[in-house]
């Protein structure tokens, strides 16, 4: 079972039910999933860069990820109807506290000159999103296989109400959000 998992169980249930005084358990906000995804429009002219961006993906996050097509077609970008233009992967139950451990405790700490994720991107909704600049900052990737430095968005949706409640509960679980 995951470490993070484990922690949500024994520790952050607990302190989030006396913070926010839920009447019920089925109150307290979790997190529900997480979408990794990675745009590459680059895929167009030539598709080796999608069987890269797969392999990449599937690496970090132990799925392999879905297509995601263009729906309008756009000729200032040379763009067609159904063209793939990125992947994505949404991770639930176990893959989804494991990953979440690995970015929080692995990952972002070694981005070049982090000083915390930042405290004010959630949605108003209670989900929080973030972009990544490179995926060589995950331990998985081999710095000498890759062909591009390629950044991606993660968002976490949580089943909280609020911001507040969101923050509260990611704080618990560790998100190293700057001062």
């Amino acid at each position: 079972m995951a470490r993070l998992k484990e922690m949500y169980n024994s520790e952050v249930a607990p302190a989030l039910m006396k913070k926010f005084e839920y009447k019920s358990v089925m109150q307290i906000p979790k997190i529900d999933k997480i979408v990794v995804n990675v745009g590459c429009g680059d895929a167009r002219d030539n598709p080796k860069v999608l069987e890269a961006v797969v392999s990449d993906i599937t690496q970090i996050t132990g799925q392999k990820p879905i297509q995601c097509k263009a729906k309008k077609s756009v000729a200032n970008f040379k763009l067609r109807e159904g063209m793939t233009i990125g992947v994505k992967v949404t991770l639930r139950g176990e893959r989804m506290y494991e990953f979440l451990d690995r970015l929080f405790n692995l990952a972002l700490p070694r981005v070049r000159d982090f000083r915390g994720i930042n405290p004010n991107s959630f949605d108003g909704r209670g989900n929080y999103s973030m972009g990544v600049k490179e995926q060589l900052i995950f331990p998985e990737i081999d710095y000498d296989k890759i062909d591009k430095v390629r950044g991606m968005d993660i968002c976490l949706i949580t089943t909280a109400k609020t911001d507040e409640e969101a923050r509260a509960l990611l704080t618990l679980m560790g998100a190293p959000f700057a001062r």
